[in-house]
């Protein structure tokens, strides 16, 4: 059977979504040891976003393919016993045996958060990006602006070696600002390495007047990773949803 998941973490002490060979400290390792034990075999699980270490996760979705004689209610409440406190199944159900849960994906938002009011926001500091000094948020908007549609990337990738093609679509990107708190949301067909982190890093850096905000054209032709702003801290960054088409995900009566 394949399961479909959505999951849901605080990305704060874990080095990362993808299972490394050094480390049993990632979020893939841990959903894949417990369910596991449930299923007696050897669980491979499928994320749809590789989210960097110290990233989160509202609506990372997941699948897995392996047999137990639990009910998906039964299942999902095993499940979410045994995670630890940070980590949660929200979501889980049966579907095609073709669904992948990356591959199948057809749109992904992340959502960057910072704290544009000088405030310590004490609550929910491990989850802010705090700026040395106050921002032009008008600026910023303008900036993005430059970056809905489909462009490649190249300046926007973390990853030297990127052999593939680092053209992407990006359909929206969204500001919110409430109570002190600046939220980007990012909407595309993907993302490449570090993207988002680094198109928030050029953005902060326009709300700094450190750039201009029709500068970001030459960056985008560039396709120099040197060109563009700095690499966003991660503690700030959560995936917030990720969709699909529903044919994909529908299990035949």
């Amino acid at each position: 059977m394949n399961y479909k998941m959505i999951i849901q973490y605080d990305g704060t002490r874990y080095n990362g979504w993808q299972k490394q060979g050094n480390t049993e400290n990632t979020i893939q390792g841990k959903m894949e040891t417990l369910l596991g034990r449930i299923a007696g075999e050897e669980v491979e699980v499928h994320g749809a976003g590789r989210t960097d270490a110290g990233v989160h996760a509202k609506g990372q979705t997941a699948n897995a393919r392996f047999h137990t004689d639990l009910s998906d209610v039964e299942l999902l409440s095993a499940i979410n016993r045994y995670l630890p406190e940070d980590i949660w199944v929200a979501d889980l159900c049966r579907v095609p045996e073709r669904f992948h849960s990356r591959l199948n994906a057809v749109e992904k938002t992340y959502e960057y958060r910072i704290a544009v009011d000088g405030g310590k926001h004490i609550f929910e500091r491990k989850y802010l990006y705090f700026p040395e000094e106050l921002l032009d948020v008008e600026a910023m908007k303008k900036a993005a602006n430059h970056f809905v549609g489909k462009y490649d990337f190249k300046s926007f990738c973390a990853n030297k070696k990127m052999k593939k093609s680092t053209v992407r679509c990006i359909s929206r990107i969204a500001f919110c600002e409430k109570d002190g708190i600046l939220s980007i949301s990012f909407t595309g067909d993907g993302f490449l390495y570090h993207m988002v982190r680094i198109l928030c890093g050029t953005l902060i850096e326009v709300g700094m007047h450190k750039r201009e905000a029709d500068s970001m054209n030459e960056i985008l032709q560039a396709k120099d990773r040197e060109k563009a702003g700095f690499c966003a801290p991660a503690c700030g960054l959560t995936l917030i949803s990720v969709n699909y088409d529903k044919n994909e995900t529908k299990i035949e009566a």
